[in-house]
């Protein structure tokens, strides 16, 4: 472990409510900090994959989750300190509002509580579009609401104009402890596309490189960078250089293109570690698996709004079907397993032909289907390890299950964050396990190791500690 630098800061970005600004700010915070030279290490609280593809645009660098459910206060404490290790700021993005979690009864799973593990002290990002003397109240609210929390100021978003912004300026100064951070104006260019699970994914260009330019310009214009970086922050006391991975040994093919983009980084990263060589490929473009791969995952994403490109795509279709059908080790996650399937059908009705793997047929729908934190339990082996097996992750999609043709093995038993039983859930089939929980392999990184070993048996290239798994 190596001692903080004394030029290294590191803050989090939080909001009053979800939809204040918050992404935008903390984009083009990093933006400007990249700009002036900085190393920018981003971090994003809660499940969501799409916010660390834009961070890692803007940065260069991979964004990584931190949560209060799936991850122990332990683990976000040595994940963050290893990846921050060679950087000159680390910026966290929060989630929804600052004190927003699983209840209004504490700070369980908020960016409250995440800014309290970490040692980190919060900018507030406060929406003025409809507000000026009112604002200093919520700001006041917010910086007294919990007193173990280190509020370190304010940053004023779509500011209408000048006199708007001298305003609220005016109206905060009277306040202890309460800086004004910067007023950013409104800027109708800045604004990102959406789509129904989310901002639209890096993987598909909402943000291209004169739209970093203008997200940089506009916070530098805005916000008193030279005051955020003199933070200072020490976080949480040390930090170490990123672990080395263990070499290339188990090559295992990685989904990554505009349909498949749900990856946590945390959990590339372990595969790594493990042992494997990360390979990506693209379902959409590419007409073959990799070569030489001993194992398959197909992420979730979009594959909904490109299922004219996949089912035409036959060649790489009927690849994954006969890698799967050859025994060797496919897993999926939400998209990835409705590509498993047989045919996903869209909102209209049209039938679209996938890989097959799996008995049953999906179909989107317009209202969301599920939502929220889900711990599995294997009870059965499987691809992630024995019967027993514990893994945290998230459930968000509003596909489902339009008919089943056949009968298909279920490994998991799934619970929701407050331990209420679902239904059993990780449907198998042979070696091929598909699932609509993304699970992060934090929680329990055994998973990982397991996985690449079951890869390596299923090849005849065993690893050292042998999984005996299907």
């Amino acid at each position: 472990m190596t001692a903080v630098s004394p030029g290294f800061t590191a803050f989090c970005i939080a909001g009053t409510h979800s939809g204040c600004g918050k992404t935008t700010v903390s984009l083009g915070v990093m933006a400007a900090l990249r700009v002036r030279g900085c190393r920018v290490q981003a971090f994003k609280v809660g499940p969501d994959f799409i916010d660390p593809g834009h961070h890692r645009r803007v940065t260069g660098r991979p964004s990584h989750n931190l949560d209060g459910w799936m991850l122990d206060r332990e683990v976000n404490r040595r994940l963050f300190d290893r990846c921050a290790g060679d950087a000159d700021v680390a910026v966290v993005e929060g989630v929804m509002g600052l004190f927003d979690g699983f209840s209004g009864l504490d700070e369980a799973g908020s960016t409250a509580q995440m800014a309290k593990w970490l040692g980190l002290p919060v900018i507030l990002v406060i929406d003025a579009r409809a507000a000026a003397r009112s604002a200093a109240a919520v700001a006041l609210g917010f910086a007294r609401f919990d007193p173990g929390l280190r509020p370190a100021g304010v940053v004023f978003n779509r500011v209408g104009s000048r006199s708007h912004a001298q305003m609220l300026t005016e109206a905060i100064e009277g306040l202890q402890d309460v800086p004004v951070y910067g007023c950013l104006e409104r800027e109708e260019r800045i604004a990102m596309p959406s789509r129904h699970l989310g901002l639209v994914t890096d993987e598909a260009r909402a943000l291209n490189d004169e739209g970093v330019k203008r997200l940089a310009d506009w916070v530098e214009r805005g916000v008193d960078l030279d005051r955020l970086l003199r933070l200072g922050c020490r976080a949480t006391g040390t930090r170490s250089a990123a672990s080395a991975a263990a070499g290339p040994g188990i090559r295992i093919g990685i989904a990554m293109d505009e349909a498949f983009s749900f990856y946590y980084e945390e959990n590339l990263r372990l595969l790594r570690e493990a042992g494997a060589e990360v390979v990506p490929f693209s379902p959409l473009k590419d007409s073959m698996l990799p070569d030489d791969i001993q194992g398959l995952i197909l992420g979730g994403g979009y594959p909904e709004l490109y299922c004219e490109v996949l089912t035409r795509n036959r060649a790489m279709l009927e690849s994954i079907r006969a890698f799967g059908r050859a025994g060797r080790p496919i897993y999926a996650e939400c998209g990835g397993l409705m590509v498993l399937s047989e045919a996903i059908h869209d909102e209209s009705g049209r039938r679209f032909p996938m890989a097959g793997l799996f008995p049953m047929e999906m179909r989107m729908e317009k209202r969301l289907r599920a939502l929220g934190y889900r711990e599995v339990v294997t009870v059965r082996p499987c691809l992630l390890g024995p019967a027993g097996t514990v893994v945290r992750g998230h459930e968000f999609h509003y596909s489902g299950i339009a008919a089943r043709t056949g009968e298909v093995a279920c490994s998991y038993r799934v619970s929701d964050r407050k331990g209420a039983e679902g239904v059993l859930e990780g449907y198998a089939v042979a070696r091929v396990l598909g699932s609509y929980v993304h699970l992060h392999w934090g929680s329990n990184p055994e998973v990982a190791r397991y996985f690449v070993r079951v890869c390596g048996e299923a090849a005849g290239r065993p690893r050292p500690g042998r999984s005996g798994c299907l």
